[in-house]
């Protein structure tokens, strides 16, 4: 099962693989309050959090466990965000998540919305899985925005990596 979306496009982006190269492009995120201001548990320091997000994409790829990938606005050749396909065990149970993070300065261009619907339709057109989910922590507002608009429902409410999440959800024949 190919979870990457390396090489795709959509209207105004381009998906490719994550490289050690993007660390000062991507850094910008954590530097910004506003980008880990709903999830506990991160490293304060930006620098620290951006390596080990960093480590953790490079060892999904490894590991074929899906992962981020580099959404590049076509029109510019400028890094947005990263968007991609994750496998992730929630309450026990292996899913397919669509996970989505853009840079402060291109929230609220419809990036997010784009690039995930992209995530979408590649789980439905590959047959990759039943069901994929978008875990969101309950204060984070603009993210279940994001899930509502691309067609996901709030499944349920649990607790993700000792943050209180929903689970939104869609089945990915649905569109």
């Amino acid at each position: 099962m190919h979870l990457l979306l390396e090489n795709q496009e959509t209207e105004r982006l381009r998906f490719r693989k994550l490289k050690a190269s993007d660390f000062n492009l991507w850094l910008p995120f954590h530097e910004d309050p506003r980008s880990s201001q709903y999830w506990e548990g991160l490293p304060s320091d930006p620098k620290q959090a951006c390596k080990e997000q960093f480590e953790r994409v490079f060892e999904r790829y490894e590991k074929k466990l899906g992962g981020m990938n580099v959404l590049i606005q076509k029109k510019n050749e400028a890094l947005v965000g990263l968007c991609g396909l994750l496998v992730q065990t929630v309450d026990e149970v292996s899913e397919l998540e669509i996970g989505y993070s853009i840079l402060p300065s291109y929230w609220r261009k419809g990036f997010a919305s784009e690039a995930a619907q992209a995530c979408k339709s590649h789980a439905l057109k590959n047959n990759l899985s039943d069901s994929l989910i978008s875990i969101i922590h309950i204060d984070n507002t603009p993210s279940q925005k994001v899930a509502l608009k691309i067609g996901m429902l709030k499944d349920k409410t649990t607790v993700y990596n000792k943050n209180p999440v929903h689970i939104f959800r869609t089945n990915p024949k649905i569109t």
